[in-house]
C-alpha cells in the first residue's frame, strides 16, 4: 500500500498515535509529510503479501461476530477506568466462549482485569495479546456525525476507542488460534485484561508480578487518525499525591492560631515553578490542586496537589520527585506545617522494537484503507461540525517512522521493558481529529469502528501466526530487545506497599466478610 502523499503526520504526531493509550491528543493533521523519514525498501516498500495475511483474513472473517459484540457492546455500556465491570465480563464471556481458559479474574489486584490462555501442543512460543477497554468522563455520544448524548448519556464514552482497541486484540487472539490449529502449531496464546489504562493502568501492576517476562512477544494497536508503525518512545512517567497537614482557625477571629495547608501548597507551587527552568528540554510537569480548604473564612487545615512528572527515562524522573521532594519539605518548613508524598503510580518509557514494528508494518500494507462514499461523508461532517478541514478518513498508510518521540506516557511502557513489544496505529477518526474527543466515540460506534476492529485483528492475528512459527523471527526481536535494555534491571515503579490501584472503587473491593464486620462494630 502507498504511503499518503499529502495531508498526513509528521512522524512525532503519529508516535502519539501508535503509543499513548490517550496520553497525547493528535492534532495537525496538516503536517507536511516531508517531515516523516522515508519508509525502508524492507519495511514499507511494495511487495507480495505474507501467507499469513491470508490466512488472517479468513480466520478473522471465521469469529467476526464476536469481535464485533466485544466492540459493538463495550461502547453502549461505557465505563471509566477502574469501573469496567460489565466490558471486562463482555470480554471473559466471548472469550470462554472461543475455548479459552481465564487463568485469572482481579489480577495483579485490579478487579477489573483479567488474565486468559490458550496452548496447544508442548512448547512453542508465547504471544500476548493486550485489550484495553475503559471509558472517558464527558465523552459519551451517539454513533452520530455531532455532539449528541450516547446510549448512557453524554457523562462517559470512548473517546480514545478502547471499545476497538479490546476487539481487535481479543478477536486476534481467537483468528491465532484458529490458524495455529489448522496449520498443527505448538504454541500459547494469552490475552491479557488490560484495564484502567487511563489513569492506573493494569499493565504495571502485571509487569510488577511479572507476568510479561515469559512472552516471546507482546502485541497491541491505538486508534489514531492514520495508520502506520515505526521506531517510536514514550516517556517514562510518575504520579503523586503532595499532601500539606496544618492547623485550623478562624480566619477573621484568631488566624495566628491556624496555619495554612493551603499557604504551603501555594508555596509548593511556586517552588515548582522555580524549578521548571532547570529541568531538561525532555521533561514534562503538571499539576492540578484536588483540596485548597473548604470556607474562606476557616484557616485550611488540608491541601492536596495531583502532580505528574515525566521525562525520557524512570532515573531522570526519580531526579525530579527527589527535587520535588525538597521543595514540599521546604514549603513546610516555611509555613509551619507538615508535608507528605505519595508516588502512587508510574511508568516506564516505552521501549520500541525495529523487528516488530517492521513485521507490522508489513502487515498493515496487506490490508486496504477501504472507506465507503457514506462513511467518508460521515468524517467529513465530523470535521465540518469541529472546525476542522473537511479530508475525510485516511486512505494510505503514512511512512514508516525510522525514530521519533513525544512527550506522552503509557502503561504500554513496563510490557516493552520486560518482553519485546509490538504496537502500530490504525485509522479510526477522520484525519484533523484528536484523541479524547466526542468524535472518536462516535466513529467507534458505527460501521467506521466495526472495520477498524476487523482490520487490525487481522494484522495482530498474521503478525502473531509469523511470530509463532517463525524462530529466527523471534530471536531477532529478542536481540533487539536485549540491545536496547542493556543491563539496565526493570523496577516497577508503584510502591510494594500498594497492593490495589489508588482509585479502586469501593463496591468492587468489598465482600460478605466487610458487611459482617461492620455489623459488629459498635455504633457509638
Amino acid at each position: 500500500m502507498p504511503t499518503e502523499p499529502h495531508g498526513g503526520l509528521d512522524r512525532r504526531t503519529l508516535l502519539a498515535a501508535t503509543a499513548t493509550g490517550g496520553a497525547a491528543a493528535l492534532a495537525g493533521a496538516d503536517s507536511v509529510l516531508a517531515q516523516a523519514q522515508p519508509p525502508s525498501p524492507a519495511a514499507a516498500g511494495p511487495g507480495t503479501p505474507p501467507p499469513s495475511a491470508a490466512m488472517a483474513a479468513r480466520a478473522v472473517e471465521a469469529v467476526r461476530e464476536p469481535i464485533l459484540r466485544i466492540s459493538r457492546e463495550v461502547w453502549a455500556t461505557p465505563e471509566l477506568s477502574l469501573h469496567e465491570a460489565k466490558s471486562s465480563e463482555i470480554h471473559i464471556r466471548e472469550i470462554e466462549a472461543q475455548g479459552f481458559r481465564i487463568v485469572s479474574r482481579g489480577t495483579a489486584g485490579v478487579p477489573t482485569a483479567f488474565l486468559a490462555e490458550w496452548s496447544q501442543g508442548s512448547g512453542g512460543a508465547k504471544i500476548g495479546y493486550l485489550p484495553e477497554y475503559d471509558a472517558l468522563p464527558s465523552l459519551g455520544n451517539a454513533a452520530e456525525p455531532r455532539q449528541v448524548p450516547g446510549p448512557t448519556g453524554a457523562e462517559v464514552g470512548h473517546g480514545c476507542g478502547h471499545n476497538m482497541i479490546g476487539a481487535g486484540c481479543t478477536g486476534a487472539a481467537f483468528a491465532l488460534k484458529r490458524m495455529m490449529q489448522e496449520a498443527g502449531a505448538p504454541g500459547t496464546i494469552r490475552i491479557y485484561g488490560c484495564a484502567a489504562e487511563e489513569v492506573e493502568g493494569a499493565k504495571v501492576y502485571m509487569a510488577r508480578e511479572d507476568l510479561f517476562a515469559d512472552l516471546d512477544a507482546a502485541l497491541a494497536w491505538h486508534p489514531a487518525p492514520v495508520g502506520g508503525a515505526g521506531i517510536v518512545w514514550q516517556n517514562a512517567l510518575q504520579k503523586a499525591k503532595v499532601m500539606f497537614h496544618g492547623r485550623s482557625a478562624h480566619a477573621g477571629n484568631a488566624p495566628w492560631e491556624g496555619r495554612s495547608a493551603l499557604k504551603a501548597a501555594e508555596l509548593f507551587g511556586l517552588g515548582i515553578q522555580m524549578m521548571r527552568e532547570h529541568v531538561l528540554p525532555t521533561a514534562r510537569i503538571h499539576y492540578i490542586y484536588e483540596r485548597a480548604g473548604t470556607a474562606p473564612n476557616v484557616v485550611p487545615d488540608f491541601a492536596q496537589i495531583w502532580i505528574v512528572v515525566r521525562d525520557r527515562d524512570m532515573p531522570k524522573v526519580q531526579a525530579m520527585m527527589d527535587w520535588m521532594q525538597q521543595i514540599a519539605e521546604g514549603a513546610a518548613m516555611a509555613t509551619q506545617t507538615r508535608a507528605e508524598a505519595d508516588a502512587f503510580f508510574g511508568t516506564h518509557d516505552l521501549m520500541p522494537n525495529e523487528p516488530l514494528a517492521r513485521l507490522l508494518y508489513r502487515h498493515l500494507e496487506t490490508v486496504p484503507l477501504d472507506w465507503t462514499a457514506e462513511e467518508q461523508a460521515f468524517a467529513r461532517t465530523c470535521q465540518k461540525e469541529m472546525g476542522l478541514r473537511e479530508a475525510g478518513m485516511a486512505t494510505r498508510l503514512i511512512p514508516f517512522v525510522t525514530d521519533g518521540g513525544s512527550g506522552g506516557s503509557t502503561d504500554l511502557g513496563d510490557v516493552s521493558w520486560q518482553t519485546p513489544t509490538g504496537v502500530f496505529a490504525w485509522p479510526t477518526m477522520p484525519l484533523g481529529v484528536g484523541l479524547h474527543t466526542w468524535p472518536v466515540t462516535a466513529c467507534g460506534g458505527m460501521s467506521i469502528g466495526d472495520k477498524s476492529s476487523i482490520a487490525t485483528a487481522a494484522v495482530l492475528a498474521a503478525a502473531g501466526f509469523d511470530l509463532m512459527t517463525d524462530p529466527a523471527l523471534r530471536e531477532a526481536a529478542r536481540a533487539d530487545f536485549r540491545r536496547r535494555i542493556g543491563d539496565r534491571p526493570f523496577r516497577s515503579a508503584i510502591p510494594a506497599s500498594r497492593t490495589r490501584p489508588l482509585g479502586v472503587p469501593e463496591y468492587l473491593i468489598r465482600t460478605g466478610e466487610d458487611e459482617i464486620v461492620s455489623a459488629l462494630r459498635p455504633s457509638g
